[in-house]
């Protein structure tokens, strides 16, 4: 089953592997004519009421393949005001091959008359809540009509989030939807076809470009709603934890603050003065400052645990109390990642290791990307919490939904550009479900990598990502 919004994403998925969208509405329409044949037969009165997107389009494209009926199609409101370039070719079609075609400007003088069969082409997916003017008059019209109806689809009026049905929802016979099934349609009384219209499982499997759709900041917010990051790290490094904060600005956190100790909290400042950084006692992260770092950590939407803070004995404890104490999402990376499987925590995790660091977690591991899924489902569903395991192929997986990125290059084995990861993963974290924090940041950090690569090739180095990673997220 997938949800308005996730069919969003599959769509846009498909299109980035090659299959025009063009391709998917004629296949649509060809399953709706499909359905017509059906249940009318040849010769029979159908109407096809098509709305302005490409829930419409689905059912201009049917038009075509039905010659053999006696057919009126009205479209809901004027040509120009069609949304989508694809539907208004379609339209174009309908009146360059001079169907028989009408607009529906005033939904008080809409006469459905008597037709047989008619097909809601409405409204899709993307639209929730009461029918408005002139789709509430039209559905009315169909309740009251004995005609057989098939929705494209959903009917219109349907909620493909919560799958909610509104009052005045078209009343349906008959359901044929697309690729999937949608929440709300099990528990209508009409007969449900799920056709498939030639969608690869490759869009669901791969991040892509579409999943970039579940990022969106709303022109009103202000500081912290966009999320607040803390990154612990550092003592025998400086540069991993500058990173990785750095990397959190650039993927449009609002606020950063980086935990070191004093010896190396003035040098982490150095690299920018946007970051915010806490020096605390002592060379080491040690369990002494770990009282004081959960409390900090509370006040974040994300930690980042990791970056730079070295692997000695008292340090690893201290992650092990740290993880065992905190409650919130956070990113583990690096040394840190070892003692994951030995801690009972509340806290949720999204665990971002390379081949070797997985292998230390417990996982076996392989070069090849089909059984690296495997793997990297049973470890994440053995220790519970989301896996990013870093490789040629990124998979990411929380035990039940695995998917993979494919985006990056092999001049990223450089020292660092993990680190741009785990900050860019922390950052998505503080507005997206962890697995979707973890499948986008992994498809970005790559990308990054391949936008730089064309400059730099293997010669690329991690800061180099901090400047592309905007540009992949928003498309500067």
């Amino acid at each position: 089953m997938l949800t308005g919004s996730e069919m969003a994403i599959v769509d846009a998925n498909t299109e980035a592997l090659g299959v025009p969208r063009t391709q998917l509405m004629e296949s649509s329409g060809h399953s709706v004519a499909q359905a017509v044949r059906k249940h009318a037969d040849p010769g029979t009165h159908v109407t096809i009421v098509a709305g302005r997107g490409n829930n419409g389009g689905d059912g201009l494209v049917a038009a075509r393949f039905l010659d053999e009926y006696d057919l009126r199609i009205c479209l809901l409101g004027r040509p120009e005001t069609i949304t989508t370039d694809i539907s208004r070719a379609n339209w174009d079609a309908l009146q360059s091959a001079d169907y028989p075609t009408e607009q529906v400007r005033d939904s008080t003088s809409f006469d459905l008359r008597d037709p047989g069969l008619v097909v809601d082409a409405m409204l899709g997916t993307g639209v929730n809540g009461a029918l408005r003017e002139p789709a509430a008059t039209v559905a009315t019209a169909m309740k009251q009509s004995e005609a057989t109806v098939i929705s494209v689809d959903v009917p219109s009026g349907l909620d493909c989030e919560t799958g909610d049905l509104a009052a005045n929802a078209v009343d349906a016979d008959h359901v044929i939807t697309f690729h999937d099934t949608k929440p709300g349609l099990a528990a209508l009384e009409a007969s449900v076809t799920v056709a498939d219209i030639g969608i690869p499982a490759a869009a669901q499997q791969f991040v892509e470009r579409g999943d970039l759709q579940r990022l969106a900041r709303e022109p009103t917010s202000h500081k912290g709603v966009n999320g607040e990051v803390l990154v612990v790290g550092g003592g025998p490094y400086t540069g991993a934890p500058a990173l990785s904060a750095q990397a959190a600005l650039r993927a449009g956190v609002d606020l950063v603050r980086v935990a070191a100790p004093e010896p190396v909290a003035r040098e982490i400042q150095g690299y920018s003065e946007n970051l915010i950084v806490h020096g605390y006692d002592g060379n080491r992260l040690a369990p002494t400052h770990v009282g004081w770092l959960t409390d900090l950590a509370a006040d974040h939407d994300t930690l980042v645990l990791g970056p730079g803070l070295g692997r000695a004995e008292t340090t690893l404890d201290a992650v092990i109390e740290l993880l065992d104490q905190f409650k919130g999402v956070a990113v583990v990376d690096a040394d840190a990642l070892q003692v994951v499987p030995e801690v009972d925590t509340n806290a949720t995790l999204i665990c971002t290791p390379h081949q070797g660091e997985f292998h230390k977690m417990g996982g076996e591991t392989s070069d090849d990307w089909r059984e690296r899924t495997d793997l990297t489902a049973a470890l994440a569903a053995d220790i519970g919490h989301t896996i990013l395991l870093k490789g040629a192929y990124d998979v990411i997986s929380d035990g039940e939904r695995t998917r993979v990125s494919r985006t990056g290059n092999a001049g990223m084995t450089v020292g660092g550009t993990g680190d741009v990861l785990a900050g860019v993963t922390g950052a998505l974290a503080c507005v997206l479900e962890p697995t979707h924090a973890a499948e986008i940041g992994a498809y970005v950090n790559g990308a990054a990598g391949d936008a730089v690569g064309e400059q730099y090739g293997s010669g690329l180095v991690a800061t180099d990502l901090l400047e592309a990673v905007p540009g992949v997220l928003w498309d500067c």
